[in-house]
């Protein structure tokens, strides 16, 4: 999937695509705000659906991944026909590119893929705008996830 400003999107599948991965993240959520680095990385990343947006000279501009079955019992509830979007993160520099709606339907499409019903996802309450536009629905209390608020959301696929 090619996104309009020079960038493409696509499912991490070797571990140079990982390591790209988990670099956004440690620059996005580690650097930017602040949560501990061993709060970031998890078990999940192992068996996870991970997506990257690359520029056209290979510079990671964001990823997201996805978690499914046993992994994202947890946060769904326990319903195996819903996903779990996660670790949606953008590097600065290329916020407002359309970056992030491209890898959440990449998302998406990963979990059509696996004969997904719906995806949910925890959002940090300053992202709710951004999910809802795409047609996420939020439900359940806010929360508390490494020091900042987050609701739970949910779009039928």
């Amino acid at each position: 999937m090619s996104g309009p400003h020079g960038y493409a999107v696509r499912v991490a599948e070797d571990p140079a695509d990982l390591e790209a991965c988990f670099a956004v993240r440690k620059e996005v959520f580690v650097g930017e705000q602040g949560v501990p680095e061993d709060l970031e990385y998890d078990a999940h990343d192992a068996g996870a659906v991970h997506v990257l947006a690359v520029r056209e000279d290979g510079l990671p501009l964001g990823t997201g991944r996805l978690l499914y079955g046993e992994a994202a019992a947890d946060r769904t509830g326990g319903d195996p026909s819903v996903g779990s979007l996660g670790r949606l993160a953008v590097t600065r520099e290329a916020r407002g590119l359309g970056v992030g709606v491209a890898l959440v339907r990449a998302i998406e499409e990963a979990a059509r893929a696996r004969g997904l019903a719906a995806v949910d996802l925890h959002a940090q309450t300053q992202a709710l705008g951004f999910y809802e536009r795409l047609g996420y629905v939020a439900y359940g209390p806010q929360d508390m996830e490494a020091g900042i608020p987050h609701r739970s959301m949910r779009r039928s696929l």
